[in-house]
C-alpha cells in the first residue's frame, strides 16, 4: 500500500510550511514515528514523524514552500526492510579512475609563454612622476602604451589599492532565511515603522540579590531537586509587580481601543537552535519563584531541543528578554507586538557608585525599558521602571513578604 503524508497543520492560524531539513533520502526505509524531516512554520520548527514504516519517496525538495494538507511524501508500506546498506557503499569506487583524464592536458596550458618586452611595466619619465606623487606601485599598473609601456594617462588614471591582497579566503555564501527567521524579522521591522517605540533607562544595585542567591541557593537547589535560583524569577516577580502598579504598561492597542489585562503572561526571550523564541510563562503574578524558575527551565528546554509549539508562544502580555548572558552591557530591546512594552536586562558588571557620601564597589546592572508611546505616557514608563528597581533593590520587603525563607519555600 502507498501512504501519502501530508502536512499537518501547526496551528490554527498556520496555513503554510517550509520545508528546512529533510532528515531521510530518497528511497531510504523508515521506521513508523521516525523523524524524517523538520519543518519551519512561521512561528515554530517542528518535526515530521513518518506515519508507518516502508520505503519512502520525497515529493518536495529543501526550501519549498507547501501548504498545509499537501502530499509531501509517499511510504510504500509493503516494501521490505532492507538487510543492509553494504552495496550502496562501494559505488564511487568506479569513477575513481576518471580523475586521471585531465593530466595529460595539464602541461600544454602552460607551454610557449609570449615573449615580454622590456618596455612592459616600465613608466615613462612623466608617469613615474605621478605615480611617485600618488604613491603608486609601477607593477600595480597596467600599460597601455608601445610594448605594455605605462603612458602618463596611466598614471593619472591608476587609483591607490585600498589594500594589498594577501591570498586569503574572500568568499561568499546565499543562505535562505528560515521561515521563522523571516517572520522574526518581518516582525521586529514592523514594530519599528507601526510603533512610536521609545526606550527609557536606569541602573539597578544587585547586591541585595546577590545576597539572597549566595545564601540560599543550595538549599534551593537541594529542595526543589536541582532547580537553580536565578536572577529571572526576581526580575519576573519584579516585573509582574509592576504591571499592577501601572496598568497601562500591560495593554496594547487595537485600531482605536486599548485593550488591558488583569493578568501577567510574561514572555521570556531565549536563543534556541533555530533563532529567537520567546515562550509565555502564564499568570506569573501568581507563581512562587519556585514555580517561575521551573517553567522558565521547562521552556527553556523545549526551545533547545526544538520540541516548543505554537501554543507555547502565543500570547504574552508584556517581555523579558536577557542580553546580559552575552555579555550586552546597554541596548534598546524591540517591541515583541502587539504587546505595548518589553524589559531588557544587562550585564552585571562592580562599579563604583555613591552610597551615603561614600564611594562604594557594587554589582550594578542596567535596564532598559522600550514602550509604544501612543498608548503609555512618560510617567507610567518611567514609574514602572523605577518600581521594578526599587523592587529589585528591596527584593525580601517587596516580593517575598519580610521572609525569603518563605518566599523560596525552604
Amino acid at each position: 500500500m502507498i501512504l501519502e503524508m501530508k502536512v499537518p497543520s501547526p496551528g490554527e492560524s498556520i496555513k503554510e510550511v517550509e520545508i528546512a531539513t529533510w532528515l531521510v533520502k530518497d528511497g531510504d526505509y523508515v521506521e513508523k514515528d521516525q523523524a524524517i524531516a523538520e519543518v519551519d512554520s512561521d512561528k515554530a520548527t517542528l518535526e515530521l514523524p513518518a506515519e508507518m514504516s516502508g520505503v519512502i519517496t520525497l515529493k518536495a525538495e529543501e526550501g519549498d514552500t507547501v501548504a498545509v494538507g499537501a502530499v509531501v511524501c509517499l511510504i510504500d508500506t509493503d516494501a521490505a526492510k532492507p538487510a543492509g546498506s553494504a552495496p550502496a557503499a562501494e559505488a564511487p569506487k568506479a569513477e575513481a579512475p576518471k580523475a586521471e583524464a585531465p593530466k595529460a592536458e595539464a602541461p600544454k596550458a602552460a607551454e610557449a609563454p609570449a615573449a615580454a618586452s622590456y618596455a612592459a611595466g616600465t613608466p615613462s619619465p612623466a608617469a613615474r612622476k605621478i605615480l611617485d606623487e600618488k604613491n603608486i606601485a609601477p607593477a600595480s599598473v597596467s600599460g597601455t602604451g608601445k610594448g605594455g609601456r605605462i603612458t602618463k594617462d596611466d598614471a593619472v588614471n591608476a587609483v591607490p589599492s585600498m589594500g594589498t591582497p594577501t591570498g586569503g579566503s574572500r568568499g561568499t555564501e546565499r543562505t535562505k532565511l528560515s521561515m521563522l527567521r523571516r517572520k522574526v524579522a518581518e516582525r521586529l521591522v514592523s514594530a519599528k515603522n507601526e510603533t512610536a517605540m521609545l526606550t527609557t533607562f536606569n541602573e539597578v544595585n544587585m547586591t541585595p540579590i546577590n545576597q539572597i542567591r549566595n545564601e540560599y541557593k543550595d538549599a534551593f537547589k537541594a529542595k526543589h531537586g536541582g532547580l537553580g535560583l536565578g536572577f529571572m524569577s526576581f526580575f519576573t516577580k519584579a516585573v509582574t509587580r509592576a504591571l499592577q502598579l501601572y496598568p497601562d504598561v500591560n495593554s496594547m492597542m487595537d485600531g482605536d481601543y486599548k485593550i488591558g489585562y488583569d493578568f501577567c503572561d510574561i514572555s521570556i526571550a531565549v536563543s534556541g537552535p533555530k533563532g529567537l523564541m520567546v515562550p509565555v510563562v502564564r499568570n506569573a503574578e501568581n507563581l512562587t519563584f519556585r514555580g517561575i524558575e521551573a517553567e522558565i527551565k521547562r521552556l527553556a528546554l523545549r526551545a533547545r531541543d526544538g520540541q516548543i509549539t505554537v501554543d507555547d508562544m502565543t500570547g504574552g502580555t508584556f517581555t523579558i528578554t536577557n542580553g546580559g548572558v552575552f555579555g550586552s552591557m546597554l541596548s534598546t530591546p524591540i517591541i515583541n507586538p502587539p504587546q505595548s512594552g518589553i524589559l531588557g536586562m544587562h550585564n552585571i558588571i562592580e562599579r563604583p557608585i555613591a552610597v551615603n557620601g561614600k564611594v562604594e564597589i557594587h554589582p550594578m546592572m542596567y535596564v532598559a525599558l522600550s514602550y509604544d508611546h501612543r498608548i503609555i505616557d512618560g510617567r507610567e514608563s518611567v514609574g514602572f521602571l523605577v518600581a521594578v528597581k526599587e523592587a529589585l533593590e528591596n527584593p525580601v520587603e517587596l516580593l517575598m513578604n519580610g521572609d525569603a525563607k518563605r518566599a523560596l519555600e525552604l
